[in-house]
């Protein structure tokens, strides 16, 4: 079957026709406890969502999860015990190309929240000069969910084409999808028109060992200065439970290949998350074993996203 752009930027498993309710989610620890470590000023969380309120902003019925209310107050809260000034809000699948409650979101921040949205393969120049107005610095496309796929492929001339609408903002596509799958992620987008960014380390279990082609891939592209990635869901890659253990490795292995390429979020509320709910605290802390030291802390929490969502 012959992937669309649409297929794309929407990306989400239909339930409709079994008329089951999507699974509700665990509700993030409301009680984020003070890391034990010092973050830097002006660090920032750059990868976090926003949901709800459900009677104000309309789930898609396509979606694959239902989460709580998750909201900015709440949010802020968790912002303010870790000790963060600066986030990025990403468009979360429950929403589908819906930006609203995001955008809503920002608006109410302030200039210190950036955003990364999803759009449809219809969206005009006006739309993204807008959003781009609001705070949107990049667009978010789901290759993990989309129906009927098959592992390991992409559709470069739809991916292409939205790359395209976008450059003219400076913005970047940020791609959920398992590297493990792209052996030759490199070589596919060699020539791509902006800059791309991955979640969760690559997001590929930890028994996959970084030695992986497709790990090895995402690290060149990396190197050639073409592709970020986040430090986010550890608990979403590791097979063990917190501090996660196995997920030293593949973080070590990506500040080395290129540490101006790295940054850090806490994935917060946490949606489907199977293990047990983490504190923010304690992942927070899980810099420690990362970034241990003050100055690579600096250049992951505040100027690599400095640079790439353009904060002064």
């Amino acid at each position: 079957m012959r992937l669309t752009e649409s297929d794309l930027t929407m990306s989400l498993q239909s339930n409709t026709s079994n008329n089951l309710e999507p699974p509700l989610c665990a509700a993030p620890d409301p009680k984020p406890r003070k890391p034990s470590i010092v973050l830097p000023p002006l660090a920032c969380d750059s990868h976090a969502h926003i949901c709800g309120p459900k009677s104000h902003y309309t789930y898609s019925m396509q979606r694959i999860y239902t989460p709580p209310d998750c909201l900015l107050p709440d949010y802020r809260h968790m912002l303010g015990a870790l000790g963060i000034e600066r986030a990025v809000l990403v468009q979360p699948s429950v929403y589908g190309n819906d930006n609203a409650a995001m955008l809503d979101a920002i608006k109410t921040a302030g200039a210190q929240f950036r955003g990364i949205a999803v759009v449809g393969d219809n969206v005009t120049a006006n739309e993204l000069k807008r959003m781009h107005e609001s705070g949107v610095r990049g667009v978010r496309v789901n290759i993990v969910d989309v129906p009927n796929r098959k592992p390991g492929s992409l559709p470069l001339a739809a991916l292409k084409k939205l790359a395209l609408k976008v450059k003219p903002y400076g913005w970047h596509i940020e791609f959920l999808m398992h590297v493990d799958e792209f052996p030759d992620l490199d070589r596919m987008l060699e020539d791509f028109p902006v800059d791309t960014v991955y979640g969760h380390l690559g997001y590929m279990k930890t028994e996959n060992g970084v030695e992986n082609p497709g790990f090895q891939a995402l690290l060149r592209l990396m190197k050639a200065g073409r592709a970020w990635v986040k430090l986010t869901g550890p608990y979403r890659i590791s097979t063990q439970p917190l501090p996660y253990i196995d997920t030293n490795d593949y973080a070590h292995s990506l500040l080395y290949a290129a540490p101006r390429q790295v940054i850090w979020g806490t994935d917060w509320p946490h949606v489907m998350v199977k293990s047990t709910m983490p504190n923010d605290g304690e992942l927070c802390d899980l810099l420690g074993q990362w970034l241990p030291d003050a100055e690579l802390r600096q250049q992951v929490l505040v100027d690599n996203p400095a640079r790439l969502y353009g904060y002064r």
